[in-house]
């Protein structure tokens, strides 16, 4: 069949829109015609050219959402008409990985998925040509259609709207699993949040929802205080406008006349930097501070801190989708949607066509959305 999709041809360049060719699925594949797909930094990341693992041609996007159209044969845990997220990170719940019931990192496509192709090795995107075109992240949702593994979507209820829930493809279940899966923070507790972009946003309503007493967001533009208020901040701190370093500065906010010594239960990172992962570790609590790196730091890039700091207790942790299992756990996510636990509607600033995809990282770049979707 023939699709539109939004090819990154080369590095450093804009989307092209084009008709595309599409193979139909394969033996455990699913064909899904997407119906809106989010922007995310981490496709502009590959798409710039910073990306050491990036491939194109290509068809970037991995947060998306839509309804199956046909199934491969052996597919039995979705049908055509089902609604769906696709997951860059997979649950086949058969690897070593998803058994240890340790990581939700699946391994059991990660070899050819971080090639650009499908588990047999192959694309099934062409030009109208016949030059093979890359999957991105297992997904591709660039794209009017798409082809996936059957591991690799997740069936979700269908009174949903596909330009809200697009968004828990990546950035909704990073930021929220991080509080709920990853540090599982508990009633009462008290955490900094550096970076108060998309990801930041969810994770301040991720403490929310787990119940944290004090929420402290740092950025260093003062437009994302009232973004943080409205998720649910109670404090926020621009480390341009304070005397002094900024860690003591944190520390001492979360001092109380029961515990002089402070410092949040947790902390994360949000912004790639790995002075602030610096930051962010040595905020935390003597004895029992976790700080959960989710920003993505530039390739060859290094973390340092003093091992005293760990030696007393702290711990440093890295999450990747929010330590979510994607066909168990996103559902779940979607229906707290739903049921008003979490907010999405806010947070979607922009709504654009396929068009105007370029457009979207515009303004992503400029500061000026939270997060861009496209609707097919």
């Amino acid at each position: 069949m023939r699709t539109r999709a939004a090819v990154a041809v080369q590095a450093g360049h804009p989307l092209e829109i084009m008709e595309v060719n599409l193979e139909g699925p394969r033996p455990g594949e699913v064909l899904v015609e997407l119906r809106a797909t989010g922007l995310c930094h981490t496709d502009d990341f590959t798409l710039s050219g910073a990306d050491p693992e990036g491939l194109f041609p290509a068809i970037l996007g991995h947060e998306g959402a839509g309804v199956v159209v046909e199934v491969g044969e052996g597919v039995t845990s979705v049908k055509a008409g089902d609604h769906v997220i696709p997951l860059y990170t997979p649950e086949c719940r058969e690897c070593p990985s998803c058994l240890s019931r340790k990581t939700n990192l699946c391994t059991s496509i990660r070899a050819t998925q971080g090639q650009g192709v499908m588990p047999d090795g192959t694309s099934r995107f062409s030009t109208l040509d016949g030059d093979p075109i890359l999957h991105y992240m297992g997904c591709s949702t660039f794209a009017n259609h798409t082809v996936l593994p059957e591991i690799a979507v997740a069936k979700v209820r269908e009174d949903a709207p596909f330009d809200k829930i697009c968004y828990i493809g990546c950035g909704v279940t990073t930021g929220i699993g991080a509080v709920i899966h990853t540090a599982k923070v508990e009633i009462g507790a008290k955490a900094v949040v550096f970076g108060l972009g998309g990801i930041g946003l969810n994770v301040i309503q991720g403490l929310r929802l787990a119940g944290a007493d004090m929420i402290i967001g740092v950025d260093i533009n003062n437009g994302k205080k009232e973004w943080g208020e409205r998720f649910g901040m109670t404090h926020f701190v621009n480390p341009k406008e304070i005397d002094g370093p900024l860690v003591q500065h944190l520390v001492e906010m979360t001092r109380t006349p029961f515990d002089r010594i402070g410092g949040a239960d947790y902390s994360f990172d949000c912004t790639g930097n790995v002075q602030v992962m610096r930051d962010a570790l040595e905020c935390t609590h003597r004895g029992w501070g976790q700080s959960i790196i989710i920003g993505v730091a530039p390739a060859g890039a290094e973390i340092s801190t003093r091992p005293f700091q760990l030696v007393t207790g702290r711990t440093w942790k890295g999450t990747a989708f929010g330590g979510a299992r994607g066909r168990t756990d996103v559902p779940q996510i979607v229906d707290w949607y739903m049921e008003g636990k979490i907010e999405i509607d806010p947070m979607i600033t922009h709504r654009l066509k396929l068009e105007e995809i370029n457009k979207g990282f515009e303004m992503m770049h400029a500061g000026e959305s939270i997060r861009s979707v496209v609707v097919y």
